[in-house]
């Protein structure tokens, strides 16, 4: 851009920057706008209708798989992103691993409270949004777990032979995902969500192709400098652990803990909770199965490795 170019824009930009701040400082704790997360009415029920996406431009899958871990210790709380998503060595999984094998209820215990937790990325079109009808037509990222990721699944490599594989995720013989949310025990329920019959998104692919373009890269949750080195990891987990250093303050955003209980629904970022043995944040996270990897198996599988 020229300075000529500059000056003739320069209250354009002036709009555009007075924009991005109220949003910025209308936004919860920093959260990120690019993600979207429905709601629930009144009644204790969600429900919208969103569309899975193509790959990005430049990039081969149409999700992001991410592991970490979460979770307090005697020297505060250890948030990181785990190692074991780029499959490589990672010292929690390890020290979980010798904690399951030791033979205690304890060690089994703790290593349950310290698993990683598995988290897809997909680009979406919010095709229906009864909460927010503003969001309708737009692109946005969804966080999502492992619940959601085998319906996907489900869709693609059907069990049976009757049954038509669909990939979701083409903008012309995709399907709608119908998201259906019921509260269950004060949880998230997911159950009932469902693909419809397959449809394209539109008949013109001008449309599609903006669409396209204002998708969100989905290799920057997965990239190198996402991830503390193996020593760094292992530092911060002595810490944490009480073993050396101190404690430090840290925050996490209720997506890390899906199903949400009800009360959590309208929450945007909050100060790490206590998870104790005896808090009711704890039991959340005890009866937080929906979405998680099964505890046996991950760890049987790291004992094996």
């Amino acid at each position: 851009m020229s300075f000529a170019d500059l000056k003739r824009k320069s209250q354009n930009n002036m709009e555009f920057l007075q924009k991005e701040l109220q949003k910025s400082s209308n936004a919860a704790g920093g959260a990120d706008e690019r993600l979207w997360k429905p709601e629930l009415d009144a009644s204790g029920n969600g429900y919208a209708v969103i569309r899975f996406l193509p790959a990005p431009d430049g990039e081969t899958l149409p999700w992001a798989k991410l592991y970490n871990h979460a979770f307090q210790g005697p020297g505060g709380w250890f948030i990181e992103n785990s190692l074991t998503t780029l499959g490589q060595k990672c010292p929690i999984s390890e020290y979980n691993s010798m904690l399951w094998n030791n033979g205690t209820d304890a060690g089994k215990e703790q290593a349950r409270k310290q698993k990683r937790k598995l988290s897809y990325y997909s680009n979406i079109l919010v095709v229906k949004d009864p909460k927010h009808p503003e969001n309708e037509g737009k692109v946005f990222l969804y966080k999502y777990g492992k619940k959601i990721h085998d319906k996907i699944l489900a869709a693609m490599q059907p069990e049976f032979q009757d049954e038509t594989p669909v990939n979701i995720f083409d903008f012309w013989e995709g399907a709608n995902f119908k998201i259906k949310i019921r509260t269950i025990g004060g949880y998230w329920n997911y159950d009932s969500s469902e693909f419809a019959a397959p449809t394209a998104v539109s008949s013109d692919d001008t449309e599609l192709e903006e669409i396209w373009k204002k998708q969100y890269s989905l290799a920057e949750f997965t990239a190198e400098d996402k991830f503390k080195s193996y020593d760094e990891l292992q530092s911060r987990l002595e810490s944490v652990l009480g073993k050396r250093g101190g404690a430090r303050t840290l925050t996490v955003e209720d997506e890390e803990y899906d199903p949400t209980p009800a009360a959590d629904a309208d929450a945007g970022d909050f100060n790490a909770p206590d998870i104790t043995s005896s808090s009711p944040f704890r039991e959340k996270m005890n009866a937080n199965t929906v979405e998680d990897d099964d505890a046996l198996s991950y760890f049987a599988k790291l004992a094996e490795d």
